[in-house]
């Protein structure tokens, strides 16, 4: 990944903003670990893992508010404009989704801890498992084109969100059926379902995420673009 930033004449700006784009991809990189280290435990329901990425949730926050407190002190002592002051404003509202998907990931983890061993398909776990590679897809996009600055990226990663809806609305479908053809399923099917729930709001931060790269790229608000994003063909 290659962090771009601006070139100033006090080259300590320079360093201070290529650590706090570093913060962020370290963030990212922690909060996906910690997506794809749930998924495994469900799938798997390895309690020891659950526990293991709940525990790590802490270092998470931690990364979240010390990118607040250099975006904060950064703005009270540098004083930036245009650019600048986008991406250190944007970097705020990354960490803020970095942290939820990270919230999410512990969600996960605890659903897994309530779930025994049952007679559940395989198909339902390998729904969770391809929504939940999907959902990791699009943090990656979403994350490197903050770190480039990728317009075009950041569109794509919006274009792809109603396929993770599609998959979370399949897999309710799905998980349905099943608590209906055996009521002895209800719970697991029902953790299993709050699981899905919690990797499609995942893929609502990615988005988020998205909108903040294209507007670090272009000064302008992705939300206003909505309408023409749905109807764009794909690249």
């Amino acid at each position: 990944m290659v962090i771009q930033t601006s070139e100033h004449t006090v080259s300590s700006f320079d360093e201070e903003l290529v650590h706090l784009a570093q913060s962020i991809a370290e963030m990212g990189g922690l909060v996906e670990s910690a997506i794809s280290d749930a998924t495994n435990a469900l799938v798997r329901l390895d309690h020891p893992v659950a526990r293991e990425v709940i525990a790590r949730d802490k270092k998470i926050d931690e990364m979240q508010h010390r990118v607040d407190e250099m975006a904060v002190s950064m703005i009270a002592r540098r004083q930036p404009m245009a650019d600048d002051l986008r991406l250190i404003i944007a970097s705020i509202h990354v960490a803020n989704d970095l942290e939820r998907v990270g919230d999410m990931a512990k969600t996960i983890c605890r659903r897994t801890l309530q779930i025994e061993e049952a007679q559940i398909s395989p198909k339902l776990y390998n729904g969770i498992r391809h929504m939940s590679d999907m959902v990791l897809g699009q943090i990656k996009t979403a994350l490197d084109a903050f770190a480039t600055r990728d317009d075009k990226a950041a569109l794509e990663v919006c274009r792809h969100d109603d396929e993770v809806d599609a998959m979370y609305n399949s897999l309710f479908r799905e998980l349905l059926t099943y608590m209906m053809e055996d009521p002895r399923n209800i719970t697991a099917c029902t953790n299993l379902l709050f699981c899905g729930k919690s990797l499609e709001r995942t893929g609502d931060h990615a988005t988020n995420i998205a909108e903040q790269a294209f507007y670090v790229a272009t000064g302008r608000a992705m939300v206003t673009q909505h309408e023409d994003i749905r109807t764009q063909p794909k690249i």
